[in-house]
């Protein structure tokens, strides 16, 4: 299934559940549709490994967002773990500085040496929060200047470290690419398509818009896992692109 260049795996259904119970009721209603599946903390601290391991034995790509931030080795560990579980995609906090990043590129390393034929999964940077609006940033976490600025640094150091590429809202998305390079992968959330509330997200595009800027993958959450028929509501973001 494709999406005039676009294949249905680069969208990514977030999983976003308190229970195992919650996101298998979620696979029935989208059976046969084959996106990418996050599987973010709150489902990964109930339902742990074994939900990873159901995804990938049912055919998904899986993307595990528990945006790793600690010393570097022990990201470095966890990275190396993650990478034996079999994912497909991962991200720790480009907040952690280049040492950290790269521990985490050395942990997919290590879980792959002695492995030939093993998959190497993405890595990719947490920049801000799609959520971070400007005085956030500049009053909370810190950090003067637009938010834009912000995310275009982590990309660079995200980049610099070996990663493959970075988690950012869409808005950073074409500044990004003209700074890393269009190799150098971006997975927008903040994704709404036309029309849907804005819920904790300030800085969103629709799904059409989003991949017109050139990003690579699009997460979507509570538009389709809040929607009362969810596999029509990803059919109808899927048409939206389309058109």
């Amino acid at each position: 299934m494709t999406m005039k260049g676009y294949p249905v795996e680069r969208i990514i259904v977030a999983l976003d559940y308190p229970d195992a119970e919650g996101a298998e009721r979620l696979l029935r209603r989208l059976e046969g549709i084959p996106c990418y599946m996050k599987v973010g903390m709150e489902l990964f601290y109930a339902a742990g490994p074994q939900f990873v391991l159901r995804l990938k034995e049912a055919g998904y790509k899986v993307f595990l967002d528990l945006k790793m931030h600690d010393i570097p080795n022990t990201v470095k560990g966890g990275s190396a773990s993650v990478t034996r579980l079999g994912v497909d995609m991962f991200n720790v906090h480009a907040a952690g500085g280049r040492a950290m990043m790269e521990a985490a590129r050395e942990g997919v390393e290590l879980a792959l040496s002695g492995r030939p034929g093993a998959d190497k999964p993405m890595l990719i940077g947490v920049t801000h929060l799609t959520s971070t609006s400007r005085q956030t940033l500049n009053d909370e976490i810190g950090i003067a200047g637009p938010v834009e600025d912000a995310v275009v640094r982590y990309a660079e150091l995200a980049k610099a470290a070996g990663l493959d590429g970075v988690v950012a809202s869409p808005l950073e998305v074409t500044r990004i690419k003209e700074r890393c390079g269009d190799a150098f992968a971006t997975v927008t959330p903040g994704i709404r398509p036309a029309g849907a509330a804005l819920g904790d997200q300030s800085r969103v595009m629709t799904p059409r818009e989003a991949f017109a800027q050139g990003t690579d993958y699009i997460v979507v959450g509570r538009p389709v896992t809040g929607a009362a028929d969810p596999r029509e509501a990803l059919e109808s973001i899927v048409a939206s692109i389309t058109e």
